[in-house]
């Protein structure tokens, strides 16, 4: 009888009286048989205005089934039944807690997100086994000094409250891998977290904070520190000594200068977008050797230096409304997966050029690279401005290695178009903003060679397997077409990492797509998708984007929330009812921390 053990102490009629069931209606008795066998209850989403007396006495009264003399068989004896370990209450109604907390001393999980609590009753310190604590979503004023008691404590999740302060003795929770306070009123951070030593992951993001500790650097273990939406006007000089931070988020604060990070080696992203940045110097890069991300968007850059190619491991750059005039050529150097730099006064790169995607812009850049002198710049110039009469533009098969043949109105590819290729070497085929019912069968001709292909805004209805034969083929864009399905066969593309299908008329996500294993961004935006698979689309680790925009989702599969590698998911425009719009407002990460939230248990 170990699971008496301690609670017989507090409770002396512990196993003399029948179980009370004064609320033991909102419970059903199969629920509470099938606990005490697991060890885990759900009664999450039930409108409980307060937590039953059954469940607080869960593991000390005796159960309905013996008091009607029921009869037990050996795995099913009610006195060696296993202690409630797990506990989820959460999307209820309920404004407190009672002591009676303190009967369920063996929890290691307790879930009450999503309610409407004002407090914490000071009981929670007999909770001494407890790992997880979620009480995110509720108005917390204030935390007990007691929960500094729960030294066992893993993971304490306070986002979406009101706490304006955090208790006295909070760095004795030295267990504490991963903390989340984002979404308070927090205006300062106690210089004592550096005692967190086995911190993991801290959230901060939209508080108060004009400032951070400089002891915050003292968090030897921490990877990921997210500052979003605060006041910052800098940043401790101290934290360029975190060796462990891989993940830094500082958007929406008041940086007028970029953090430099000698001794965070680690670093795979930086999100400083939304600030006063006017200065990225080499001296910002020169210490940033395997980051991934670097998103500098909405600042106020005028430039950016050619020591950009010190980070030859960045995939992501985001340059988007600064106030840059011009890019360095060696920019084209990079490998990089995605270059945004809308919204800036670009006078070196015309914008059908921008428009094109990223690989067309540092292709661009590139063959800046290689123009020694005024005549070469100016037979560049030259291919780009072809007159429009002229049927194939050959200067820029040979100078930008682009076969195009866009904008001009036809059904069928004339057969010169593909003759002019030759002996040269292209990459990139754009046959956009024509008036194609199918695909060239001539393009198989290219399979040894292209890797961008652009078919968007024409008028195919189904995908030739000529297609399927470019295996070199990583960008593909089929916009604005009628498309409902894609061959299997496109399995063969084993390079494919871009596909756009927006504006098609797609009612599903192509199976195929799942099978695309090297697939990093899919855009099928303005279709009528009504469901998606998210255990499949789980097993795709390398999708980072997912565009669902304008779809016809009648439900957001809670599960989509494990796919933890996305960093953009689209959802706006359809009609499911949950997520909220202020939860897609949030952005990609609270959406999956939502979803994940409601993964049936």
């Amino acid at each position: 009888m170990s699971r008496l053990k301690g609670v017989a102490e507090r409770d002396t009629r512990v196993g003399f009286r029948a179980e009370r069931r004064d609320f033991g209606a909102s419970v059903p008795q199969g629920l509470l048989k099938a606990a005490r066998k697991s060890g885990q209850l759900n009664l999450s989403g039930r409108s409980l205005s307060e937590v039953p007396q059954c469940v607080w006495r869960i593991n000390v009264d005796i159960p309905e089934e013996a008091n009607q003399n029921l009869s037990f068989s050996a795995t099913e004896r009610w006195w060696e039944q296993t202690d409630l370990t797990k506990l989820i209450i959460s999307n209820n109604k309920l404004k407190s807690l009672t002591d009676d907390l303190r009967l369920l001393p063996a929890l290691t999980v307790l879930d009450i997100h999503d309610n409407q609590l004002t407090s914490l009753p000071s009981a929670i310190r007999e909770l001494e086994n407890l790992q997880k604590l979620n009480v995110s979503h509720n108005k917390l004023q204030i935390l007990p000094e007691e929960i500094t008691n729960l030294r066992n404590l893993k993971g304490l999740y306070l986002q979406h409250n009101e706490l304006t302060c955090i208790p006295e003795g909070f760095e004795q929770l030295f267990n504490l891998e991963d903390l989340d306070i984002s979404n308070n009123r927090l205006t300062t951070v106690p210089a004592s977290f550096s005692s967190l030593s086995s911190l993991v992951r801290l959230n901060l993001s939209s508080n108060q904070l004009k400032s951070l500790p400089a002891e915050i650097s003292g968090m030897k273990r921490l990877k990921h520190l997210d500052c979003n939406s605060n006041l910052l006007e800098a940043v401790p000089p101290e934290m360029a000594n975190m060796e462990s931070l891989e993940l830094l988020y500082l958007r929406r604060n008041k940086l007028r200068f970029l953090p430099e990070f000698p001794s965070c080696r680690l670093l795979k992203e930086l999100h400083v977008g939304e600030n006063q940045i006017e200065i990225l110097g080499p001296e910002h890069l020169k210490h940033l050797n395997s980051i991934l991300v670097l998103d500098l968007r909405d600042n106020k850059l005028k430039s950016v230096p050619d020591e950009i190619t010190l980070l030859q491991s960045l995939e992501r750059l985001d340059l988007s409304n600064n106030d840059i005039s011009s890019l360095p050529c060696s920019l084209g150097k990079l490998h990089l997966k995605f270059l945004a730099i809308e919204g800036n006064p670009l006078r070196t790169i015309r914008r059908e050029i921008i428009n094109k995607g990223t690989q067309e812009v540092l292709k661009y850049l590139r063959s800046k690279i290689k123009d020694d002198g005024p005549s070469q710049s100016d037979s560049l110039e030259t291919a780009m401005t072809l007159p429009s009469e002229s049927r194939v533009n050959v200067h820029a098969i040979i100078t930008l290695k682009i076969l195009d043949y866009s904008d001009k109105q036809t059904t069928l590819i004339p057969d010169e178009v593909f003759d002019a290729v030759k002996s040269n070497s292209i990459t990139s085929v754009n046959f956009s903003k024509n008036q194609l019912c199918e695909i060239p069968k001539r393009i198989v001709e290219l399979k040894e060679m292209v890797s961008d292909v652009n078919l968007g805004f024409n008028k195919l209805s189904f995908i030739s397997l000529e297609l399927c034969t470019l295996q070199k083929l990583t960008f593909l864009d089929l916009r604005n077409n009628f498309l409902n399905s894609l061959p299997e066969e496109m399995e063969l593309l084993i390079r494919l990492q871009t596909i756009n299908l927006s504006f098609n008329r797609f009612r599903i996500l192509p199976e195929v797509l799942y099978h695309i294993p090297t697939l990093e961004t899919i855009l099928i935006s303005n279709n009528q998708v009504g469901s998606v698979d998210p255990q499949k689309m789980k097993a795709m680790e390398n999708l980072i984007t997912l565009d669902l925009q304008n779809n016809d989702l009648l439900q957001i599969p809670p599960e989509l929330g494990n796919c933890v590698n996305l960093r953009t998911l689209l959802l706006d425009g359809n009609p499911f009812r949950v997520p909220r719009a202020a939860i897609l407002m949030k952005g990609t990460a609270a959406i999956l921390e939502y979803l994940r939230d409601r993964i049936p248990t």
